[in-house]
């Protein structure tokens, strides 16, 4: 191989491996939104569960409350 084959192919491999980073950054883009979308349904699902945890745990009290005052009055 001479110089110019050997810049050449220097250039070629080069060119190759940018083409792979734009590809794995492009991957790694859409995964990452992926991810992101993920979270935020994750964030409101478990807001709905706390939101439904704090609505059952104010029944539950309520109805203990009520025990005792039958359980007074008795």
């Amino acid at each position: 191989m001479d110089s110019s084959e050997l810049n050449d192919h220097n250039i070629n491999e080069l060119g190759r491996k940018i083409e792979e980073l734009i590809t794995l950054c492009q991957n790694l883009r859409h995964e990452n939104q992926a991810l992101r979308s993920g979270e935020q349904q994750w964030k409101q699902e478990r807001a709905q569960l706390i939101e439904k945890n704090e609505i059952a745990r104010t029944r539950v009290e309520a109805m203990i409350g009520r025990l005792k005052t039958l359980e007074h009055e008795s």
